[in-house]
């Protein structure tokens, strides 16, 4: 059988997670993952199979847990001599990316530009894609955009009502984000169903830390709830999602923060953890709604009401639709979350099945009565598999 071994990278500010996945037989050789970079005392755990090695040592900066990955393949496997491609999670690919890229300098010059519209994400993908190019130079490297799935929004969609001449100065409109897990979901629903990806209509939801939706017609995003930056749309472990931007200014007046301490709050203390002071995990949300406390089960209503409401106008923006998926972690491992969210549609026509919602399987399954209307599935994401998929497609490999 032949092989086509891809390593993916996805680095974070303070991380580097890789795999080694062969896309031909969608096997994982290896995975791995360095955390802490830049303190004091970081650590790489490596896993080849069933073997698991682990490394404690100073990472001050992404070159070095680089050098740290590059050795752990030398010492324990698999051989990186094999790979064809190494394919990057980038963050955001503004409107200059819209496809996974090839990298040269001119895509890294094209990065950097972007830093603006991504200054937590884009520096760190950029310091990861020089390391992982210096330490494995004799193969392509590819660029695979969260962006680039929702580069076919309408103009109607993408477009924010603000000044257009300042828009267009400072590139502010929706991009959207997640769009590789988007991708890979929504094209996985048609698989499952059977049916031609181009044929049908669907709203795919992915909840995690993170949480965004997206509105996919025929296989063509046409709308999603992140925009400029991941901040709007749902409701996230601690991001707040949709808020009146006037809090902005009025957080300035009356509390006398800056902007730089609005984007703190609103990005990385509130959503579930604001509304429950400082619970993000819905397990442990989960238990404090059984112990009956009043803020964590509001918080989960406040989530379930943004969540319907989502759903609800993507509905109508569709004039209708077939299937509803559920990924990430929240959406594929909480029951109660799907319940909750289908039970105030189920006038709508999605009726789920309470039997098929409570089976943990960690396999693509439909949830749905088999009367509802919609077809309501959980997809369990593979961000990795599309982005190596989407590398080897980028350097003309078919697998």
């Amino acid at each position: 059988m032949p092989t086509t071994p891809v390593l993916v990278f996805n680095c974070g500010s303070s991380s580097v997670k890789y795999q080694v996945i062969d896309v031909d037989s969608e096997a994982v050789w290896a995975t791995g993952l360095v955390e802490r970079v830049g303190e004091p005392q970081g650590g790489l755990t490596h896993r080849t199979g069933e073997r698991t090695e682990t490394v404690e040592a100073p990472i001050p900066d992404h070159a070095t847990a680089l050098e740290l990955v590059v050795q752990a393949f030398r010492d324990w496997g698999p051989d990186l001599g094999q790979v064809v491609a190494v394919g990057h999670r980038a963050v955001h690919g503004g409107e200059r990316f819209r496809a996974p890229t090839i990298i040269d300098q001119s895509v890294i010059d094209g990065l950097t530009e972007l830093i603006g519209l991504a200054p937590l994400h884009n520096p760190p993908n950029i310091i990861g894609i020089q390391a992982a190019r210096r330490a494995l130079p004799q193969v392509p490297h590819v660029a695979v955009f969260d962006t680039a799935f929702f580069a076919t929004l309408p103009p109607e969609a993408h477009t924010y009502a603000i000044d257009r001449q300042l828009a267009l100065a400072h590139g502010i409109r929706k991009y959207g984000f997640h769009g590789t897990s988007h991708a890979y979901v929504s094209g996985k629903v048609a698989q499952v169903l059977g049916r031609d990806l181009g044929d049908f209509d669907q709203i795919v939801c992915h909840l995690g830390n993170g949480a965004s939706i997206s509105a996919v017609q025929g296989g063509v995003a046409v709308e999603t709830s992140m925009g400029l930056t991941p901040l709007p749309g749902l409701v996230m472990g601690t991001r707040s999602g949709d808020i009146d931007p006037g809090v902005f200014a009025y957080l300035a007046r009356v509390a006398g923060l800056d902007s730089g301490q609005v984007d703190e709050l609103l990005n990385k203390s509130s959503g579930m953890a604001g509304l429950t002071g400082g619970l993000s995990d819905f397990r442990d949300i989960r238990a404090r709604i059984d112990q009956g406390d009043p803020d964590a089960q509001l918080a989960f209503d406040v989530y379930i009401h943004r969540l319907v409401a989502y759903i609800g106008s993507y509905l109508a923006l569709l004039g209708g639709v077939d299937a509803l998926s559920f990924t990430a972690g929240v959406g594929e491992n909480d029951s109660f979350v799907r319940q909750a969210v289908c039970d105030r549609l189920a006038p709508l026509g999605f009726v789920l099945d309470p039997q098929a919602n409570a089976v943990r399987s960690g396999q693509p399954r439909v949830i749905s009565a088999s009367q509802s209307p919609v077809t309501i599935l959980v997809v369990p994401t593979n961000e990795e598999l599309a982005l190596a998929r989407d590398t080897v497609a980028a350097i003309g490999i078919r697998s």
